[in-house]
């Protein structure tokens, strides 16, 4: 069985774990302190800090932006679930609003909408590698907070992920771009996410490390994960560059098919994230094919709060429809030749 899914664990990966282990710093220490430094300089960002959880890196980013007790926080039905959960432990308000009809993430204008309804800050997911129009999300005048777990090395107008939002959480967890086996970087972004002059930008790092103080030492990355991270960050561009390649002929193969993957956007250099396609036929018949030529297919947004907290389903059709037909295919470096060629293969065929 070919899996959907592969952490890249090359050679170097494995020494830096192992050097850790015959050091015998496991936990938090200067690896993660290491790691911290190199992400400031991969995102470009003023501040970077370590946890143990997406889940609580999105909770400190939330109390970092101080809002009012209760305060809406915008999120797309479509976000991972843990979205839902990390805005409930900062004491905020999830308002969940629908995606557009062919895209994956919220519009600007509903997002403007739900502030409206009373929405203080948005924490802005970008799956499967794209993004929106972040200008329009900059332009919005409350906290935007970056969900780039999936989308690290994505480029909007040529300015990449994790600059926009005033702070940006990276998941490190197996699902996600970058790796450690769990955990999450948290950022402030160097720009304060609207070109911030220089004591804004101070500021909202200051804010950030008070939020990251607060936290037990449980909660901090220990340096076994850290140094996992630390060589998936120095072999991104590698990884990346072979990721598209195997999309390159991915594409090629489902033009011969009557299903679709998303839509390029001119102004947006999409990163490699999976390879999603948005299925015209019913996702059982495609899991059972693709899975008879060995390949594992699931649902894009398997763990998505439309999919997870089904009373959004209502008033999220979009996004309930989308977390029925996108399905992704396995696509990650380590893929062989003849592996690339056998997937191909299914997505020329899908039923």
């Amino acid at each position: 069985m070919i899996h959907l899914f592969s952490p890249t664990i090359r050679r170097k990966e494995m020494d830096a774990v192992l050097t850790c282990m015959v050091d015998e710093k496991i936990g938090p220490g200067e690896l993660s302190t290491r790691l911290t430094d190199a992400a400031k300089d991969f995102f470009s960002a003023e501040g970077a800090v370590a946890l143990r959880s997406p889940v609580r890196a999105l909770e400190c980013a939330l109390e970092a932006c101080a809002l009012p007790p209760d305060s809406g926080v915008i999120l797309s039905a479509l976000a991972p679930a843990w979205h839902y959960e990390a805005v409930l432990r900062a004491g905020c308000k999830p308002l969940v609003l629908d995606v557009s009809a062919d895209t994956p993430w919220i519009s600007a204008q509903s997002a403007v909408e739900g502030i409206r309804a009373g929405g203080r800050a948005v924490a802005l997911h970008e799956p499967l590698g794209m993004l929106p129009d972040m200008a329009d999300f900059t332009a919005l005048g409350v906290p935007v907070i970056e969900d780039a777990s999936q989308s690290v090395g994505a480029a909007w107008d040529g300015r990449k992920t994790g600059t926009f939002g005033v702070y940006t959480v990276v998941g490190l967890e197996e699902r996600h771009s970058v790796t450690a086996g769990g955990g999450a970087l948290l950022l402030a972004a160097a720009s304060g996410g609207v070109n911030s002059p220089a004591p804004r930008v101070k500021r909202d790092w200051a804010a950030l490390k008070k939020a990251v103080n607060g936290s037990f030492p449980e909660d901090l990355l220990p340096d076994i994960n850290s140094a996992l991270a630390m060589v998936q960050l120095k072999e991104f561009a590698r990884n990346e560059e072979r990721r598209r390649e195997i999309r390159e002929t991915y594409v090629k193969a489902l033009m011969q098919s009557r299903h679709k993957t998303f839509a390029p956007d001119d102004a947006v250099e999409s990163a490699v994230y999976g390879f999603p396609v948005v299925l015209s036929s019913g996702f059982k018949d495609v899991k059972h094919y693709a899975e008879r030529k060995d390949v594992a297919v699931e649902p894009a947004f398997e763990r998505s709060i439309v999919s997870i907290y089904r009373d959004c389903a209502a008033e999220c059709p979009h996004a309930d429809s989308l977390a029925m037909r996108c399905v992704l295919f396995p696509l990650y470096p380590l893929l062989s030749g003849e592996q690339i060629l056998t997937v191909a293969r299914v997505l020329s065929t899908i039923p």
